[in-house]
């Protein structure tokens, strides 16, 4: 069609067709991107809400302090075991009212490693016990619900294999529960390898993102927000009275804080307390870890949002459960906007600027650029002198959230329609600085055809820009390139890791500009 005609051009049935659904999705997606801005303004509205460490409804006397139990689920962490008992003997907590349990689900050499490490630390006096179970029924879950059998503690503190606590985590956090209504305190995930390489720092934006804003959004202005399975302390009725942990989601974490909620349970968020653990450093653990976290929010909200939705909490509550619980929709949504975006492009490129520029623009701001804003303000609170090179990482956090698309996907598919899948760990190889080496062949995953068709998407989009640079839509390759960046980066990095393991392994943390290369 000739340009001159461009503005006057009508869509026609076909058109519509195409553009009808093309909206509905920008629009849904623009409501989760405006959601964020929502838990920005939450954050700042309610800081006098904030909890602090230091401010506990009162303080235990050394006589008074509660019974803790500490329980460690672990599945095949040969690498770090050590590391996280060594870590949780040497924490301050009065050794006659503490236990240790290490819940060892392993089936590989971490058997082995693991209980001499017990038997070593039991000898020198700690108390500590080694569970070994060989069905892995319910996982995670089951793993702590077993634990919960013997358990002595009226807390329970969880930690990961990956996570290192401070030695005084224990003492920083209990106090808070002298509140009798507090059922579950969280504390602030950091990272023992933020500058390992590019993926990890993008990673730990991710991170610091959702430790941030969206749990201290959400905590300060009372409305429900969730455990993450480490790194944080239950009171023990909490979890008997929700009814337990229940393994038939992959998100046992935020499902238990959901029930434990809607019964009148309280919790807290302690942003200024920090607990170091290891970040994935390979594309596909990533991946992996991501799609879990996917899949198992989807699960819950299928579970649990009903329930939240008839309960007698207050609207607010029930409508920032809708958001956080369903907010992985947005993945699938994403994939019929990647399938629309050429041909609306077209339709709409023919009916004028004007309307691409107050319809479109905006709609597709509201979509993508809230992320930016959203990490910006998190990189802001925690390191205010330094947040401003977070600008160089925003192309590649929204690339890197594109490229997840795929997999995620998949993931909330899974869900949606009641297919079942084991809980796939996230490796963790003792990688804490630049010169570690990874012994990455252990644990890797392969993600099999779905690294390429990340590849054909990209190149799906790659056409999309030689059109709107054919076509003088200039204003839409920035955008454009994103997808681009996205997923070829993340089926590339899924493809060639292990293939050149000496440069893409043992050599990442070489690289210290943020390009995207060398994880």
């Amino acid at each position: 069609m000739d340009k001159t005609f461009r503005g006057l051009y009508t869509p026609n049935t076909f058109d519509m067709m195409l553009l009808v659904p093309y909206f509905v999705v920008l629009v849904f997606l623009a409501s989760y991107g405006i959601h964020r801005y929502v838990l920005v303004y939450l954050y700042y509205k309610n800081r006098k809400n904030a909890s602090h460490s230091d401010s506990p409804p009162a303080i235990y006397s050394e006589d008074q302090l509660p019974r803790i139990t500490v329980q460690l689920p672990i599945f095949n962490e040969q690498f770090v075991i050590d590391r996280l008992v060594d870590a949780i003997c040497k924490m301050q907590y009065p050794k006659d009212k503490l236990d240790i349990q290490v819940l060892d689900d392993s089936t590989d050499e971490t058997v082995t490693v693991a209980s001499a490490v017990v038997d070593r630390y039991a000898a020198l006096g700690h108390p500590i016990t080694y569970i070994h179970r060989t069905n892995r029924h319910g996982f995670k879950a089951g793993a702590l619900d077993e634990g919960m059998k013997t358990c002595k503690g009226e807390l329970i503190a969880i930690f990961d294999a990956d996570f290192v606590p401070y030695e005084d985590w224990l003492m920083r956090v209990v106090h808070h529960f002298n509140d009798p209504k507090i059922g579950m305190v969280q504390t602030r995930w950091t990272h023992l390898n933020r500058d390992y390489s590019f993926l990890t720092q993008v990673e730990a934006i991710l991170l610091d993102g959702h430790f941030v804003l969206e749990h201290g959004g959400r905590s300060r202005s009372n409305v429900f927000f969730n455990f993450n399975g480490t790194a944080g302390m239950w009171r023990r009725e909490a979890i008997e009275e929700a009814g337990g942990w229940q393994h038939d989601t992959l998100t046992e974490d935020t499902d238990l804080s959901y029930r434990s909620q809607l019964k009148g349970w309280k919790f807290k968020y302690l942003q200024d307390v920090e607990c170091p653990a290891e970040l994935p450093i390979e594309m596909t653990a990533f991946k992996t870890q991501q799609a879990r976290w996917a899949k198992g929010l989807i699960q819950v909200s299928m579970k649990i949002l009903p329930k939240v939705l008839r309960s007698d909490v207050p609207r607010r509550v029930k409508m920032e459960a809708w958001y956080h619980l369903t907010a992985n929709i947005s993945y699938p949504l994403m994939i019929v906007l990647s399938t629309l975006l050429l041909p609306a492009m077209m339709i709409r490129f023919y009916q004028g600027w004007l309307q691409m520029l107050f319809i479109d623009l905006p709609l597709f701001m509201a979509s993508t650029f809230s992320v930016s804003s959203f990490y910006l303000v998190s990189q802001k609170e925690l390191f205010p002198k330094s947040w401003l090179k977070t600008f160089l990482y925003l192309p590649f956090l929204m690339s890197l959230g594109i490229g997840l698309t795929v997999t995620n996907t998949k993931a909330v598919l899974e869900a949606l329609f009641g297919i079942q899948s084991s809980f796939k760990r996230t490796p963790k190889y003792r990688i804490e600085k630049k010169s570690d080496k990874a012994q990455a062949s252990k644990y890797r995953r392969r993600l099999g055809i779905i690294p390429w068709i990340e590849l054909a998407i990209g190149c799906y989009f790659a056409l999309t820009i030689v059109y709107a640079i054919t076509n003088q839509n200039y204003i839409t390759v920035p955008f454009l390139l994103l997808f681009v960046l996205g997923y070829w980066y993340t089926g590339l990095m899924s493809l060639l890791q292990g293939r050149f393991e000496k440069f893409s392994l043992q050599r990442a943390g070489e690289h210290t500009k943020p390009f995207p290369v060398g994880v």
